[in-house]
């Protein structure tokens, strides 16, 4: 197996890995729970918890679907990456938790969005790797130009 081949199913492989939290997230419960979900929000303080919930979907799946292709990618990292800063403002400032045991939890939820928010940040700088549709793109706009 060539080393370009390797790289190629890595990034795919760890864009898909990366991505599936938030398709799930979308498909698997905001989707048919919305207005639960939307209730919760409410309760958390989102203003417009209905557009924002919408908006949020729209994000997950079109951003998740462009790291898993690699289309757009920093594009949708970037849309996933404010998904990210919003739900961790909203959904887990530990810091104003007092009991300990829920203030944990929240700090894990916290750390692992920040995690993932570094991810993103990561593909917007780096991009999606070989085996992308961005990749693809720019290698056929290279060829033609030297056609030319």
């Amino acid at each position: 197996m060539s080393h370009h081949l390797l790289e190629g199913l890595v990034s795919l492989a760890g864009r898909t890995m990366i991505a599936t939290i938030f398709l799930m997230s979308a498909i698997g419960n905001k989707v048919p729970q919305f207005n639960n979900v939307a209730g919760y929000m409410a309760s958390e303080g989102v203003p417009l918890p209905k557009v924002m919930l919408a908006g949020a979907i729209v994000f997950l799946i079109v951003g998740s679907l462009s790291v898993i292709t690699g289309f757009k990618t920093r594009i949708g990292a970037g849309l996933l990456f404010v998904f990210l800063v919003l739900a961790t403002y909203f959904f887990h400032d530990f810091w104003t938790i007092q009991d300990a045991q829920a203030q944990q939890g929240q700090m894990i939820h916290f750390m692992k969005n920040l995690a993932l928010m570094g991810t993103m940040l990561f593909l917007m700088a780096n991009g999606p790797g070989r085996m992308s549709m961005d990749h693809r793109l720019v290698s056929r706009t290279q060829d033609s130009q030297l056609k030319q």
